[in-house]
C-alpha cells in the first residue's frame, strides 16, 4: 500500500482495514511491514486529530487520562509537583492547578498547554 495523507472517510476506512491486516499478521517491529505500519498509524492519527478532535474541558481529567495512557500514577508526578499528598489534592481538585505546575507538566511530561489551560 502506498502511504499518503488521508483525505476522506473512504481512504480512512481503507487504511484502517489494511492496518488490521498488518496487526493480524503480527508484523515485526523494524521489518519493512513493521515500518509501514508505524507510518500508517501516524497518518491515521493525523487524520483523526484533524477530523475527530477530542475536546477536554477539564484539565485535571485530561491529566488523569494522560497519566493512564502513559501508565503513570500519582507518585510519578511528585518530582514535578511536590509531595504525594499535594499531588493527590490537585488530582482530587482540592488544590488548584497553578501556572507553575502547568509549566512543569508541559515541560517535563509534554502535556500540551491548551489541555492544561482548559476551563
Amino acid at each position: 500500500m502506498k502511504i499518503t495523507i488521508i483525505k476522506n472517510k473512504k481512504e480512512y476506512a481503507k487504511v484502517l482495514l489494511y492496518i488490521d491486516e498488518l496487526f493480524d499478521k503480527k508484523v515485526k517491529k523494524g521489518s519493512l511491514e513493521g515500518d509501514q505500519l508505524e507510518l500508517l498509524l501516524l497518518v491515521v492519527k493525523d487524520y483523526e486529530d484533524r477530523h475527530y478532535p477530542i475536546k477536554c474541558s477539564d484539565s485535571i481529567e485530561a491529566i488523569k487520562l494522560y497519566m493512564e495512557e502513559k501508565n503513570m500514577n500519582a507518585k510519578d508526578l511528585v518530582p514535578f509537583i511536590g509531595s504525594k499528598s499535594y499531588v493527590s489534592q490537585i488530582l482530587n481538585k482540592k488544590k488548584p492547578l497553578t501556572a507553575a505546575i502547568m509549566k512543569m507538566l508541559y515541560k517535563h511530561l509534554g502535556i500540551p498547554a491548551e489541555i492544561l489551560l482548559a476551563a
